[in-house]
Protein backbone atom coordinates (compact mmCIF):
# COMPACT_ATOMS: atom_id res chain seq x y z
CA UNK A 1 0.00 0.00 0.00
CA UNK A 2 1.30 3.47 -0.86
CA UNK A 3 1.25 5.57 2.27
CA UNK A 4 3.73 8.38 1.57
CA UNK A 5 0.92 10.86 0.81
CA UNK A 6 -1.01 9.93 3.96
CA UNK A 7 -0.55 11.92 7.18
CA UNK A 8 1.28 10.67 10.27
CA UNK A 9 -0.64 10.08 13.48
CA UNK A 10 0.58 9.28 16.98
CA UNK A 11 -0.81 6.18 18.69
CA UNK A 12 -0.96 5.65 22.42
CA UNK A 13 -0.47 1.97 23.25
CA UNK A 14 -0.30 -0.21 26.36
CA UNK A 15 2.96 -0.11 28.25
CA UNK A 16 5.56 -2.45 26.71
CA UNK A 17 3.31 -3.25 23.73
CA UNK A 18 5.02 -0.83 21.35
CA UNK A 19 7.02 -3.42 19.37
CA UNK A 20 4.08 -5.84 18.98
CA UNK A 21 1.76 -3.07 17.79
CA UNK A 22 4.46 -1.85 15.39
CA UNK A 23 4.84 -5.36 13.91
CA UNK A 24 1.06 -5.70 13.48
CA UNK A 25 0.82 -2.34 11.69
CA UNK A 26 3.58 -3.36 9.29
CA UNK A 27 1.85 -6.71 8.67
CA UNK A 28 -1.28 -4.73 7.72
CA UNK A 29 0.78 -2.94 5.05
CA UNK A 30 0.85 0.39 6.85
CA UNK A 31 3.94 2.52 7.31
CA UNK A 32 4.72 2.73 11.02
CA UNK A 33 7.56 4.27 12.95
CA UNK A 34 8.65 3.22 16.42
CA UNK A 35 11.54 5.45 17.54
CA UNK A 36 14.04 3.22 19.36
CA UNK A 37 17.25 4.07 21.20
CA UNK A 38 19.90 1.71 22.55
CA UNK A 39 20.73 2.08 26.22
CA UNK A 40 22.90 0.23 28.68
CA UNK A 41 20.84 -1.43 31.42
CA UNK A 42 22.26 -2.73 34.66
CA UNK A 43 20.99 -5.87 36.30
CA UNK A 44 22.40 -7.14 39.58
CA UNK A 45 24.74 -9.53 37.75
CA UNK A 46 25.48 -7.84 34.41
CA UNK A 47 25.22 -4.90 32.01
CA UNK A 48 23.45 -5.27 28.70
CA UNK A 49 22.56 -3.07 25.72
CA UNK A 50 18.81 -2.93 25.17
CA UNK A 51 16.68 -1.21 22.58
CA UNK A 52 13.78 0.70 24.05
CA UNK A 53 11.21 3.14 22.74
CA UNK A 54 12.20 6.80 22.83
CA UNK A 55 8.64 7.68 23.86
CA UNK A 56 7.20 5.02 26.13
CA UNK A 57 3.69 3.92 25.04
CA UNK A 58 3.79 5.92 21.76
CA UNK A 59 4.44 5.12 18.14
CA UNK A 60 3.56 6.71 14.81
CA UNK A 61 1.57 5.43 11.85
CA UNK A 62 0.80 6.80 8.39
CA UNK A 63 -2.79 6.20 7.47
CA UNK A 64 -5.96 7.79 6.28
CA UNK A 65 -9.07 7.92 8.43
CA UNK A 66 -10.64 4.83 6.85
CA UNK A 67 -7.99 2.70 8.61
CA UNK A 68 -8.50 4.20 12.07
CA UNK A 69 -11.07 1.67 13.33
CA UNK A 70 -8.97 -1.25 12.13
CA UNK A 71 -5.88 0.24 13.78
CA UNK A 72 -7.80 0.74 17.04
CA UNK A 73 -8.78 -2.94 16.98
CA UNK A 74 -5.14 -4.08 17.20
CA UNK A 75 -4.45 -5.63 20.61
CA UNK A 76 -2.40 -3.17 22.66
CA UNK A 77 -3.62 -0.01 20.93
CA UNK A 78 -5.36 2.32 23.37
CA UNK A 79 -6.17 5.35 21.23
CA UNK A 80 -4.98 7.90 18.72
CA UNK A 81 -3.57 11.06 20.25
CA UNK A 82 -6.49 13.46 19.82
CA UNK A 83 -7.50 17.06 20.20
CA UNK A 84 -11.21 17.84 20.52
CA UNK A 85 -11.98 14.17 19.73
CA UNK A 86 -10.14 14.25 16.40
CA UNK A 87 -6.90 12.38 15.73
CA UNK A 88 -4.04 14.88 15.56
CA UNK A 89 -1.86 14.88 12.45
CA UNK A 90 1.85 14.88 13.31
CA UNK A 91 3.74 17.17 10.89
CA UNK A 92 6.27 15.43 8.65
CA UNK A 93 9.11 17.67 9.87
CA UNK A 94 8.50 16.51 13.46
CA UNK A 95 8.70 12.85 12.40
CA UNK A 96 11.95 13.63 10.56
CA UNK A 97 13.29 15.36 13.68
CA UNK A 98 12.60 12.25 15.75
CA UNK A 99 14.18 10.01 13.08
CA UNK A 100 17.24 12.24 12.96
CA UNK A 101 17.54 12.23 16.73
CA UNK A 102 17.34 8.42 16.87
CA UNK A 103 19.91 8.11 14.06
CA UNK A 104 22.32 10.42 15.93
CA UNK A 105 21.59 9.06 19.41
CA UNK A 106 24.67 7.77 21.19
CA UNK A 107 23.62 8.19 24.79
CA UNK A 108 26.44 10.74 25.21
CA UNK A 109 25.97 14.45 25.78
CA UNK A 110 27.62 16.53 23.06
CA UNK A 111 27.96 20.27 23.64
CA UNK A 112 26.84 22.82 21.08
CA UNK A 113 29.36 25.29 19.78
CA UNK A 114 29.70 28.39 21.96
CA UNK A 115 27.00 30.88 21.03
CA UNK A 116 25.50 34.16 22.08
CA UNK A 117 22.15 32.45 22.50
CA UNK A 118 20.59 32.15 25.95
CA UNK A 119 18.63 29.54 27.82
CA UNK A 120 14.93 29.48 26.92
CA UNK A 121 15.41 31.36 23.66
CA UNK A 122 13.21 30.34 20.75
CA UNK A 123 15.32 29.26 17.76
CA UNK A 124 14.71 27.82 14.30
CA UNK A 125 16.78 25.33 12.30
CA UNK A 126 17.88 27.09 9.11
CA UNK A 127 19.42 24.30 7.04
CA UNK A 128 19.46 20.56 6.54
CA UNK A 129 16.69 17.96 6.80
CA UNK A 130 15.17 19.62 9.85
CA UNK A 131 15.00 23.11 8.30
CA UNK A 132 12.07 25.11 9.65
CA UNK A 133 11.71 23.16 12.89
CA UNK A 134 11.48 25.42 15.94
CA UNK A 135 12.45 24.76 19.53
CA UNK A 136 13.84 26.26 22.72
CA UNK A 137 17.44 26.36 23.83
CA UNK A 138 17.89 24.78 27.25
CA UNK A 139 20.82 23.62 29.35
CA UNK A 140 21.19 19.91 29.90
CA UNK A 141 24.08 18.86 32.15
CA UNK A 142 25.54 22.39 31.81
CA UNK A 143 25.69 22.09 28.01
CA UNK A 144 23.52 23.91 25.51
CA UNK A 145 21.32 21.81 23.28
CA UNK A 146 18.32 22.55 21.12
CA UNK A 147 15.13 21.19 22.64
CA UNK A 148 12.34 20.52 20.15
CA UNK A 149 8.82 20.15 21.51
CA UNK A 150 6.88 17.44 19.68
CA UNK A 151 3.45 18.95 20.28
CA UNK A 152 1.22 16.07 19.26
CA UNK A 153 2.97 13.65 21.62
CA UNK A 154 3.73 16.10 24.42
CA UNK A 155 7.41 15.24 24.84
CA UNK A 156 10.62 17.22 24.64
CA UNK A 157 13.28 15.90 22.30
CA UNK A 158 16.89 17.06 22.69
CA UNK A 159 18.74 17.49 19.41
CA UNK A 160 22.46 18.21 19.07
CA UNK A 161 22.85 20.81 16.37
CA UNK A 162 25.65 23.23 15.49
CA UNK A 163 25.19 26.96 16.02
CA UNK A 164 25.64 27.53 12.30
CA UNK A 165 22.34 25.75 11.61
CA UNK A 166 20.13 27.73 13.98
CA UNK A 167 19.00 31.32 14.32
CA UNK A 168 16.97 33.15 16.96
CA UNK A 169 13.23 33.56 16.38
CA UNK A 170 11.32 36.55 17.71
CA UNK A 171 8.84 35.52 20.41
CA UNK A 172 5.93 37.25 18.67
CA UNK A 173 6.29 34.99 15.58
CA UNK A 174 3.70 32.23 15.29
CA UNK A 175 5.08 28.75 15.96
CA UNK A 176 3.64 26.10 13.65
Amino acid sequence: MKTEKMPWYALYVHSRAEKKVYERLVEMGLEAYLPLVTKMKRWSDRMKKVEEPLFKSYLFVRSDEKWHYEILSIPGVTKFVTFERKAVVVPENQIKAVMRYCDDYTGDEKPMEETELHEGQLVMITSGELMGLKGRLAPINNKKRLIVYIESVGHYLPINIPRSKIEPVHENMIIE
